[in-house]
C-alpha cells in the first residue's frame, strides 16, 4: 500500500465571546483515504487550514525556530508505539508528534506503528530569515526592497514623499517606482490631526527642523520638522523638554483628531521622519475615506498614567525600553490518561504597556489525553510593538 504525508495547519485562538483554538499540524498518512484526525490539544471547536499533499520522496522544510505537529490518522494513532527523530541536533519530536527545528540539516521523523509498520517524514531545516527588529514602532512596512534600492541608486532623488490622510489621521510614506513618481508605500503610521478640520490641507515640504520646539500652552514637541507656518510634525506635547515629561492622556488620543492643527505621531514615528526625510520632503495633506494603501496601524495605550515617557522612545532610560508582553496563567501539568487538557483556560496576556492582549496569543503543540505521554505547548504572543513572548509548557498523560 503506498504510503503519502499529508499536513494540516491549525491555530489557536481565544477571544473574549468565546474560547476557539486551533493548532499549526500536519497529517501523516499510510493510505491515500482521507480520514479525520485524532483528538489533539483542543477540547474546543477547531479551524482546520486547506490539507496540502507532500510526496513521501520530498521533505518537509522549515526554518530554525519553527514548530509544527505532525499528527497521524485515527486509526494509525491508535497503532503507535513511539515517535523518533534520527538527529535530535536537528528536529526533535516529542510524544504527540510535535516536532522542533534545532539546527540547520535534515533529519528524518518517524512513527513506529505496531506490526513493524512505520511511517517516515523527512525533514530539511533552512536558516531562519531575519525578523523586523523595530520593536519601538507600531507602523507598518512594505517593499523594503524597492526603497533599499532606491537609496542606494545613487541619483540624488528624496526616497520618500509624505502623504497624510487628515480625516482617517494616518500618514503614509512612499518612494518612488521606475518613473520616478511617488506611487510605492513603504510606511504607515498613526498619527493625530487638528480637531474640528484644524490641519491645513493642500501640499507643501518639510522647511525646517528642531529637535525640541515650543508650542502653543506652554508645551513641548520633540523631533519637529516644519510642515507650512505654524504647521508642524512633531510628537505628542510635553510638559518640559525632557522625554519623561509627557501629556500621557494626549498619547492616548493618538489615531484621533485631537491637536490644535499640527500633525502629532508617537515619538518613534515622528523621529524617523526628523531622521529620514531631509528638508524640502514632498508633503501632501489630503482627507479621504481610505487610510491609504497599507491600511491605519493599531495604537498602544499608555496604562501607567505616572509614567511620562512615551512608550515608543527608543531613549534606553525609558522604563518602556526593555518590557515585554506578559502571559500568565500557563504551568507545566499532569492529566489521568482519557482526561480533559483546556490550553487556554485560565490563560491571560497582556502587551508591553500592560493591555489586554489574550486574543493574540497563539498556542502549538499536539496533547493526545488518550495516550500516556510527555506533551511540548508553547504559547507566544506579540504585541502592536512587535515585541514577542514565548512559553513553553510541558503537559504529562499518565
Amino acid at each position: 500500500m503506498k504510503k503519502s504525508l499529508f499536513i494540516s495547519l491549525f491555530c489557536f485562538v481565544l477571544s473574549f465571546t468565546c474560547l476557539m483554538c486551533g493548532i499549526g499540524a500536519g497529517i501523516l498518512k499510510n493510505n491515500n483515504e482521507a480520514e479525520e484526525p485524532v483528538t489533539t490539544v483542543a477540547t474546543q471547536p477547531t479551524t482546520e487550514s486547506p490539507t496540502v499533499t507532500i510526496d513521501s520522496k520530498e521533505p518537509l522544510t522549515l526554518e530554525q525556530g519553527d514548530a509544527k505537529v505532525i499528527t497521524l490518522t485515527q486509526s494509525d494513532q491508535e497503532l503507535l508505539t513511539e515517535w523518533t527523530s534520527s538527529d535530535e541536533k536537528i528536529v526533535s519530536v516529542d510524544d504527540g508528534g510535535r516536532v522542533d527545528a534545532l539546527s540547520i540539516g535534515t533529519a528524518t521523523i518517524t512513527a513506529h506503528l505496531s506490526e513493524n509498520k512505520k511511517i517516515d517524514c523527512e525533514i530539511t531545516v533552512t536558516e531562519a530569515q531575519e525578523k523586523s527588529k523595530d520593536i519601538f514602532s507600531t507602523s507598518i512596512k512594505a517593499n523594503s526592497d524597492v526603497l533599499e534600492d532606491n537609496i542606494n541608486d545613487g541619483s540624488g532623488q528624496n526616497p520618500y514623499a509624505i502623504y497624510v490622510n487628515r480625516q482617517m489621521n494616518c500618514v503614509t510614506v512612499y518612494t518612488y517606482d521606475d518613473d520616478g513618481a511617488y506611487t510605492v508605500p513603504v510606511r504607515a503610521m498613526v498619527c493625530s490631526c487638528g480637531e474640528n478640520n484644524g490641519t491645513i490641507k493642500g501640499e507643501f515640504g518639510i522647511y525646517f527642523k528642531k529637535e525640541w520646539q515650543p508650542l502653543y500652552e506652554n508645551v513641548y514637541g520633540h523631533y519637529t520638522s516644519g510642515i507650512s507656518g505654524d504647521y508642524l510634525f512633531h510628537s505628542v506635547p510635553y510638559y518640559t523638554p525632557s522625554p519623561d515629561d509627557l501629556e500621557v492622556e494626549e498619547f492616548n488620543k493618538l489615531g484621533t483628531s485631537a491637536s490644535l492643527g499640527c500633525v502629532r505621531m508617537a515619538t518613534s514615528d515622528v523621529k524617523w521622519i526628523y531622521d529620514n526625510c531631509p528638508h524640502n520632503t514632498f508633503i501632501k495633506i489630503y482627507d479621504d475615506e481610505n487610510p491609504g494603501p497599507l491600511g491605519k496601524p493599531e495604537t498602544i495605550r499608555i496604562t501607567n498614567m505616572s509614567c511620562g515617557w512615551d512608550p515608543t522612545d527608543d531613549n534606553k532610560n525609558n522604563p518602556y525600553y526593555d518590557k515585554r508582553p506578559e502571559i500568565t496563567g500557563v504551568e507545566d501539568c499532569t492529566i489521568s490518561k482519557g482526561g480533559t487538557f483546556s490550553p487556554l483556560g485560565g490563560v491571560k496576556a497582556y502587551d508591553t504597556c500592560s493591555n489586554d492582549i489574550t486574543d493574540k496569543i497563539s498556542v502549538t503543540g499536539n496533547v493526545v489525553t488518550s495516550h500516556t505521554g510527555k506533551y511540548k505547548v508553547t504559547y507566544s504572543v506579540t504585541d502592536v510593538l512587535n515585541r514577542t513572548t514565548s512559553v513553553d509548557i510541558y503537559v504529562t498523560v499518565e
